[in-house]
């Protein structure tokens, strides 16, 4: 009994044993953004550049330095909706509301926009770009005042991307001025009441002669549009991306621009239809 008891111990012993492969999942990435093909991009972008502040302040840095940062993003996004044949491209730079900021943050911005235009302003005339400042031009410091007026008569030629430049800039501001300009018409016998439609006022706008905004974008997960274009973003598609405008970059942009591409846009009538054919339709 004993011989068997070994015999049995010793066959267990020498039999194989199986193998166990430990197997590691892979967690799948996500799959790159895409560019979507030309006729699904927008004509017309339009993005609030917000987030630089708290950008720094969680890394430990001063506002300046979210600023900062934030100029070489926008550098790469100029040049990706000039390679991506954006047609125009609108930037809230500066609003009326920034004047009550720090005295320290406002110098560092207006610090920071002389720093661009002359760092820039070859590489933007070299491409083709034509800048235009929506804003009070004359209510700017006026070395910066300068600087705006001397790109916009430098690039005003060019018929490459379209750049505007919300500086100084509040919506609700725009629209009185539009009001006042048309008011100012209608005093001087140039034009009646009865004439002015949608396009007169359009023509009065910063904005006069672009096409209206198809697309909106804004970072830092805000969802609001705070005074800006609130005229020419009456039938805009919005997309609000959580990240700090610093680290706003291509991928983002093409995801942006995906989500956009993606939409059904209905101008309040029915699929296909543009606000101008939807008009045509309802008309008898």
């Amino acid at each position: 009994m004993l011989f068997d008891k070994l015999t049995h111990a010793l066959g267990d012993a020498l039999r194989p044993k199986p193998r166990y492969i430990t197997v590691t999942p892979v967690t799948e990435r996500p799959a790159a953004p895409v560019l979507p093909p030309p006729e699904a991009l927008p004509a017309h972008v339009a993005i609030i550049m917000d987030g630089n502040g708290r950008w720094a302040t969680s890394r430990g840095l001063p506002r300046s330095a979210g600023h900062a940062a934030g100029t070489e993003a926008l550098r790469e996004i100029i040049r990706a909706s000039d390679d991506w044949g954006i047609e125009a491209l609108s930037l809230y730079a500066f609003s009326t509301e920034n004047w009550s900021r720090s005295k320290e943050e406002v110098a560092a911005l207006m610090g920071l926009l002389l720093k661009y235009f002359s760092s820039e302003i070859d590489e933007l005339d070299e491409k083709g770009v034509k800048i235009t400042i929506l804003g009070d031009v004359d209510g700017m410091p006026e070395p910066q005042r300068t600087a705006l007026l001397k790109a916009m008569e430098r690039t005003g030629n060019n018929t490459g991307l379209k750049l505007n430049i919300a500086l100084n800039y509040g919506g609700r501001a725009e629209l009185t001025r539009a009001a006042r300009l048309l008011a100012e018409e209608v005093k001087a016998g140039t034009i009646e009441p009865e004439d002015i439609d949608e396009d007169e006022f359009a023509a009065k706008l910063y904005t006069a002669g672009l096409p209206d905004v198809d697309l909106l974008i804004r970072t830092s997960g805000e969802m609001r549009t705070s005074n800006f274009l609130p005229w020419q973003l009456a039938y805009a598609e919005m997309v609000f991306d959580d990240c700090y405008w610093p680290d706003f970059d291509r991928a983002h942009y093409m995801k942006c621009l995906g989500v956009y591409a993606g939409r059904d846009r209905r101008f309040g009538g029915v699929k296909g239809q543009t606000p101008s054919n939807a008009k045509e339709e309802a008309d008898p």
